[in-house]
């Protein structure tokens, strides 16, 4: 996984989120426009470029009680506003575990 500070450099490509793991209990969390998280996908605030992309995770970063890790990840935005996971690793992340399931489910 790469740093938070490191993604800084990162340019992003399309629409965009911040996420991170809730301190207490480790699970999957997304920022949201209210400047908390949420373990719900479509709470998510997307970022569409690099400065707003920046601001955000920096503001995930100083809230260091809520999250850990944050960092920005590709996002899915359908034509019905639903946001779907951009990439495979946050579709697991999203989702769960693999293991013990079959590529027939």
């Amino acid at each position: 996984m790469t740093s938070p500070l490191e993604q800084k450099k990162i340019k992003i490509a399309g629409p965009s989120i911040v996420t991170a793991n809730r301190t207490w209990d480790g699970i999957v969390v997304y920022r949201t426009t209210a400047k908390s998280w949420s373990a719900d996908l479509s709470e998510a605030a997307i970022v569409r470029n690099s400065d707003e992309a920046k601001a955000l995770l920096a503001e995930s970063i100083a809230d260091d009680v809520g999250a850990i890790g944050p960092y920005i990840a590709p996002v899915q935005v359908g034509a019905d506003g639903k946001i779907e996971p951009g990439n495979l690793r946050e579709q697991i992340r999203r989702t769960g575990v693999t293991i013990g399931q079959s590529a027939q489910a």
